[in-house]
This record gives structure tokens, C-alpha cells and sequence, in this order.
């Protein structure tokens, strides 16, 4: 089975997690775009929050009730996608430039749930790292990164400037800290194996359940 069909099982699969009277968080991509094809067809009477504009007025298209997430303390399940996911659990997200909003809706829920394609599980995470930045300042938050190119096709949804980091990233947890610890930065791409709470992988015709067990 091709990419697209994985993304479509694994999506399937997070979907019948889905149960009535939940509030879910919905991630952005096209593994995604798949899951909200899954949703619509099984009905579920759920309230569901968007991590960006793509995936809210898609998720509408569809029928399904999204609300803002301005006034929602705490979601039942969060379901998004990953660029990369090493096997302790590391991710790397944002190639939609959505990271931002995908880890606050991530971190209020209480199982955050990742859904790939088996072309993405790697062996050791390697750049890019997505990160997004303050326009504010932006040329001297550009030189403490370092080797970084700044994306030509736009902002993200807050309007923060999406940049990728090109270093190593052999210890995720200490780029983590550095980054979250720069000023300028808004936010970034590397997810911590404690937000995650199960990974679901498309794999030729089956979908592989790694238990990660974070939740809030």
C-alpha cells in the first residue's frame, strides 16, 4: 500500500478512538485531512477544535462541529500528525507551519494521539526543525539560530515568521530547551515523548500501536 493509503488506515484508527460527547483537538496535514474524511463518515456527536484555518474550514465542509478553542480549558483527545518520529517517542512536527497551535492544543489534552504513514518513523531525527518567530527583532533571533532559511510561502496562522533549522539533532531534548529558551522564538517543532500518549502507524495494510503513555 502506497503512503497515502497508510495515512488513510492510520487515520481510520484514530478516528473509532473518537467517542460521543468528547471534545477532540484536530492537528493539520494531509494525514489529517484524511482523518476528518473518517470522522465525517462515522458520525460521532463530538465538538472538535482546529489548529489552524486549512483544518477549520475543512472539518466544517464535512459537518463536523468545530468550535474556538478561546473558552476550552481541557480536550478529551487530541489526533495530529508528525514529519518524523524517533523510536523513544521524539517528534518533529510543523512542515505545515502549525506547531505552535498543535502543541498548545496538545498539551491540553488528555491523550494526545500521533498519526503517520510508515515513511515516517526514522532512526535518529535530522533537520530540518520547524520554528516559528517573532518578526519582531527578527534578524538578530536569525543569527542566535544560526544555520536557518526563512520560509517564502507565508506565516503561520498567528503570523509568526516559519523558519528551519538546519543543526543536529542528536540530543532533541537539549535543542528543546534551547530553543524554547530563546528569545524571539515563538515556538518549534520538537515534541517531547511525554506529550504523546499513542502513535499509530500505517503499515502496508495494518496499523502498529506504539504505547507511549503521556498524558495530562
Amino acid at each position: 500500500m502506497d503512503a497515502d493509503g497508510e495515512k488513510r488506515l492510520a487515520a481510520r484508527a484514530a478516528a473509532e478512538l473518537v467517542e460521543a460527547g468528547m471534545t477532540v483537538g484536530l492537528g493539520t496535514g494531509s494525514t489529517v485531512a484524511h482523518l476528518l474524511d473518517e470522522l465525517a463518515a462515522r458520525s460521532v456527536d463530538a465538538t472538535y477544535v482546529a489548529t489552524s484555518p486549512r483544518t477549520d474550514a475543512a472539518a466544517r465542509s464535512l459537518g463536523l462541529r468545530v468550535v474556538e478553542f478561546t473558552d476550552v480549558a481541557q480536550l478529551d483527545l487530541a489526533i495530529d500528525g508528525a514529519d518524523q518520529v524517533a523510536p523513544d517517542g521524539w517528534l518533529v512536527k510543523g512542515a505545515g507551519g502549525a506547531m505552535t497551535r498543535e502543541r498548545v492544543v496538545a498539551a491540553a489534552a488528555a491523550q494526545f494521539v500521533v498519526i503517520v504513514d510508515s515513511t515516517k518513523p526514522v532512526r535518529v531525527l535530522h533537520p530540518p526543525v520547524p520554528v516559528e518567530v517573532l518578526a519582531f527583532g527578527l534578524a538578530s533571533t536569525l543569527r542566535e539560530l544560526g544555520t536557518v532559511t526563512v520560509r517564502p510561502d507565508g506565516l503561520s496562522p498567528d503570523g509568526g515568521v516559519l523558519c528551519d533549522l538546519h543543526c543536529d539533532v542528536d540530543d532533541p531534548g537539549a535543542l528543546a530547551s534551547r530553543l524554547s529558551l530563546t528569545p524571539g522564538i515563538i515556538g518549534h517543532g520538537l515534541f517531547a515523548p511525554s506529550m504523546v500518549a499513542m502513535v499509530l502507524v500505517g503499515d502496508g495494510d495494518a496499523v502498529r500501536t506504539a504505547h507511549l503513555g503521556g498524558t495530562t
